[in-house]
């Protein structure tokens, strides 16, 4: 079979010659393979791309993000410098939102020194135009690159992307999934010969009773631990936004999306965004695990309620022409709604922050009554600035 994509030709040589390939190392080639990866060069997002996220959808998103990490930055003491980061940041929207909704605050404003932590050139040259003019901002490629202190995270729809691996259970036990090429010289799933000993012992509850063919996911905790340890060492806290469940179980969540379409995850390898589902529940008892507040998790649409969404649509749409008034009450729609092409249940939201934080904005059982520095201030830039998308991942 003549491969699909340049990708697909090369991870067929590795299978021929190193035998079949787990499902995580087949997902981390398919995403940052240095020349063919999906994320390395191209810009995924917008109507013309693959996606939508939800700072695209909105600037409602990015600015209550920014006023949420000013309460942050209150609360843990107003430092003269704190480390604004943002995890995959797309195309800078959601911090450039974030930047101009903060400015109400111009003692945090000051103290803010933005850290973009982004591989793709392609996305940063697009964030570099977003944030001309700002201050204090520098680029990495990781986490372990930005300078010590205090720091404020965002990481909205990256733990999706990060690798997974997924067992299957046979009659033998849980073997690890793989990648191999079948009689008809197709990509197709397959179970390593022998099973992993003593992986039952590892399942949450559960998972444990799951019958022969289920499939059970997990993800290495090595970024999150990255972001417990820096919140937890420096002050600060994090915000983990993505789809996902909020229960440890079996299933198959491994995805691909092409052209805002779900397409064949074996097929057209790195030309298509590769997922799977977040598990909340594992993210958050490694937080624990290694000493940081867990905070949530929430759904994405009752956290932005908190956070005030409604009354920020109201003041915009007070300033605005009927098409966009339209397009605000569209993009607010989306990003709380849980019905069909909704963002607010499908997405949660999880915060992590040091451990004498007793509480986050948004985060609480009771919504927040914020102060001047959280809330968005009505008579504060109240101008709309973009137009909602209609589709998202």
């Amino acid at each position: 079979m003549i491969p699909t994509s340049p990708l697909e030709a090369d991870i067929r040589k590795l299978i021929r010659s190193t035998g079949p390939m787990p499902v995580w190392r087949y997902m981390q080639l398919c995403l940052t393979h240095h020349e063919h990866g999906y994320y390395i060069a191209r810009d995924p997002l917008g109507r013309e791309g693959d996606f939508v996220t939800a700072p695209e959808v909105s600037q409602m998103f990015g600015e209550l993000l920014g006023l949420w990490a000013a309460s942050v930055w209150k609360a843990i003491g107003a430092p003269d410098t704190i480390r604004l980061i943002e995890l995959g940041p797309g195309r800078g929207t959601l911090m450039m939102d974030a930047l101009r909704a903060i400015r109400i605050v111009p003692p945090f404003h000051a103290a803010c020194h933005v850290h973009m932590v982004e591989i793709n050139a392609a996305l940063r040259e697009k964030q570099v135009a977003a944030l001309a003019g700002t201050r204090n901002v520098h680029w990495h490629d990781g986490i372990d690159d930005v300078p010590e202190g205090p720091s404020i995270i965002f990481a909205n729809e990256y733990v999706d992307v990060l690798p997974i691996h997924q067992m299957v259970r046979r009659e033998t036990g849980w073997h690890e999934r793989v990648i191999e090429i079948d009689a008809a010289d197709r990509l197709a799933f397959g179970a390593s010969a022998e099973p992993m000993s003593r992986f039952d012992l590892l399942l949450p509850p559960l998972v444990r009773a799951a019958p022969v063919g289920a499939v059970f996911e997990w993800r290495p905790n090595t970024e999150i631990m990255k972001i417990t340890s820096r919140v937890r060492a420096f002050g600060g806290a994090a915000l983990i936004i993505d789809y996902g469940h909020l229960r440890s179980d079996a299933g198959d969540t491994f995805q691909a999306i092409a052209k805002h379409s779900f397409t064949d995850p074996l097929k057209n390898a790195g030309l298509s965004d590769v997922t799977a589902h977040v598990d909340f529940q594992a993210m958050a008892h490694a937080v624990e695990d290694i000493g940081g507040r867990v905070h949530g998790p929430i759904e994405q649409g009752a956290f932005l309620r908190r956070l005030g969404i409604e009354t920020r649509a109201v003041t915009l749409m007070s300033k605005a022409t009927p098409q966009v008034s339209e397009d605000i009450a569209s993009g607010l729609k989306r990003l709380t709604d849980s019905g069909r092409g909704g963002m607010g249940s499908l997405f949660k939201v999880l915060g992590v922050s040091h451990p004498s934080m007793a509480e986050l904005a948004g985060l609480t059982d009771q919504p927040a009554a914020p102060g001047p520095s959280v809330a968005i201030d009505t008579e504060a830039d109240d101008t709309p600035h973009q137009e909602s998308e209609e589709d998202s991942e």
